[in-house]
This record gives C-alpha cells, sequence and structure tokens, in this order.
C-alpha cells in the first residue's frame, strides 16, 4: 500500500472528476452512506445533464434532482425508508418528466456493476422474471442509440444454454455498468486511496471497481500503518481511487455506521416539509447548499451541537439513544 498521495479538496475533486453529462454512479444505501457533502459541491458548482446509477439510493439522489443537476437516472430504489417510501424530489422530478428513469432490481444494479467490473459486457440471473422490470422500459429506442454509453436493450431473455432438465428454464441478461465516475463515503482511508468500509457495503466495492474514476470522502484519513493492521478488512485499494477527500460528517443526515447515526429530525420534521414545496425548497438550496462555502457552513446551519448528539454508541456502530419517532 504505497504510491503518490491522492489527497484533495471536495472542490478540486468534483471539479477534476465530475462534468456535466457525467454518467456518475453514487455509493450508500437508503438513508445509510450517502455522499452527502460531495452532492452539496456538485450542486455549487452547476454541473447539470448527469447520467446517475445507483442501487438503492435516498437521500444523495433525492437533493441531487432536486438541484437541478441529473438528465436521467439507473435505480431499483429512490427512497428513505419509512421516512421517504420515495423520495420526494426524486418522485416530483419524474413525474412531471424532468428526469427520465430506468428501473432494475437491487440485485440486477449490483450484477451490472459486477459485470463492469469484470470487464464482460453483461451478466445473467433469474431476478425480475415475472415482473413488469421486464416489460417496462424507461429509454426509449432513439435515446439509446443516440448516447454510446446506453445499452442498446435494457436487457434481454434467453433459454438457458446448458439446461438438461427438458423444462423451461429461462435467464434475464442484464447489461455492464462502466460510469465515468463513482462517488463512496467511507470511514477510513489513507492518502493513497485504500479504504476501509465499515458494516454493511451494499454494492459501494462493484461500483467502484466498475468505473473509470472514484472519488471518496471519508471521515477520516489514516496513516496506511493502521490499515495493514487488518488488512483483510480493506476493500478498495489505491490504484482504483483518484481522489481523496477527508469531510467529517460527510453523509449526514445519512447514517455512517461506527461514526454517527442518521437523523430522524432532519428526515422525518424538517426536510419532508421543505422537499413537498417548490418555494420551500428552492429557499434550502438558496440557504443550506449555495449559500455556504463548504460542510463546516452546512452543518453550522443545521446546528453543530443537534448533530454531535447523533454519534454512535463505541462498540455498537449506532446510536443506542436516539429517539427515532
Amino acid at each position: 500500500m504505497s504510491g503518490r498521495s491522492k489527497v484533495m479538496t471536495l472542490t478540486e475533486a468534483i471539479e477534476q472528476f465530475v462534468h456535466d453529462g457525467a454518467l456518475i454512479s453514487l455509493g450508500g444505501f437508503s438513508a445509510t452512506q450517502c455522499p452527502m457533502a460531495a452532492v452539496h459541491e456538485i450542486i455549487r458548482q452547476g454541473i447539470k445533464n448527469l447520467h446517475v446509477a445507483a442501487c438503492s439510493n435516498g437521500q444523495a439522489v433525492d437533493e441531487l434532482i432536486g438541484g437541478g443537476c441529473v438528465e436521467r437516472i439507473e435505480i431499483a430504489y429512490g427512497g428513505n425508508g419509512r421516512f421517504a417510501p420515495t423520495c420526494f424530489r426524486f418522485r416530483r422530478g419524474i413525474e412531471r418528466g424532468e428526469v427520465k428513469v430506468e428501473d432494475y432490481s437491487n440485485y440486477q444494479m449490483t450484477l451490472r456493476f459486477m459485470a463492469g467490473a469484470m470487464g464482460v459486457p453483461f451478466l445473467p440471473t433469474y431476478s425480475s422474471l415475472g415482473t413488469d422490470i421486464v416489460n417496462r422500459w424507461g429509454f426509449d429506442e432513439g435515446l439509446r442509440r443516440q448516447d454510446t454509453r446506453l445499452p442498446l436493450k435494457k436487457l434481454e431473455i434467453m433459454d438457458n444454454p446448458f439446461n438438461r432438465t427438458g423444462q423451461v428454464d429461462r435467464l434475464v441478461l442484464v447489461p455492464a455498468l462502466q460510469p465515468d465516475v463513482t462517488i463512496i463515503h467511507a470511514q477510513k482511508a489513507d492518502a493513497m486511496g485504500n479504504v476501509r468500509l465499515m458494516g454493511l457495503v451494499y454494492s459501494d466495492i462493484e461500483q467502484a471497481k466498475a468505473s473509470k474514476h472514484v472519488i471518496v470522502t471519508c471521515e477520516e484519513i489514516v496513516e496506511t500503518d493502521d490499515l495493514r493492521k487488518e488488512p483483510e478488512r480493506n476493500q478498495i485499494i489505491g490504484i482504483q481511487v483518484s481522489a481523496v477527500v477527508k469531510v467529517p460528517w460527510g453523509a449526514y443526515p445519512a447514517a455512517v455506521y461506527g461514526y454517527y447515526d442518521y437523523d430522524p429530525w432532519f428526515l422525518t420534521e424538517f426536510y419532508p416539509k421543505v422537499a413537498k414545496d417548490d418555494e420551500k425548497w428552492q429557499q434550502y438550496i438558496e440557504d443550506y447548499v449555495l449559500g455556504v462555502k463548504d460542510r463546516q457552513g452546512f452543518l453550522e446551519l443545521i446546528g453543530l451541537e443537534k448533530v454531535e448528539r447523533l454519534r454512535a454508541d463505541e462498540g455498537y456502530g449506532y446510536n443506542r439513544s436516539l429517539k427515532r419517532r
């Protein structure tokens, strides 16, 4: 684990690796480990027409769409669980025709990233047989032919060529995904880009391996020797990473296992009132995203004392005393 330092500011990382029209992938799941600081920086930089790919992402997808940055999205689920079974700006953008969407199952999206990481054009699965995922396509043939990054078909169904049972055995082939850049939020990384994710890792590893570039925002940058103590816990290596950015509280209001919990106040009271109202939403973007210089400014508006109450209990990884309702 050695090499040159890849440490940058968040502004530098987004400027260098995220551009108008890019195909980007966001790590995390629902309200857990979403790269929120990076999303706010993308909005601040006015990046537009993004093509987003994610498995199940709530808060990051919702704010990126609400910030006017997304043209189309491929996703399994855009929600925050009980806080928002379907995220507010995500839903509104699709209903208004402002964002094109194509959906797959969670397993299929992970397989698509895995295929991209493996360098194969597709992977087979039984997932989605008998459902409308097979029948309903979000991107029309004209768009697929215009954009070479889109597969010509959403999926393909074929007979199992190795079937010896005599029974019908059909498979769904899902196309590979190779994003221009994946952005994940991790607990720890060293300056060279070696990354340790703790707790559930979702599809972040497959997404990182499939991408041309990877931006890692993290709670802390540690010495390489700290990661060498338990090397089996390091999932992403430096050669796969383009930028490392230290951003404490970089996933807030989402949770980061071992560091802090999600914020039920933000997700239950504050955000829904704002996100459901167009005028309040625009004011939120003006004040909380565009009106601050960086993550620290955002957290100060939220209230540092309020945020500190979310700290995870040592040994548990989450906050046991948090009032979640």
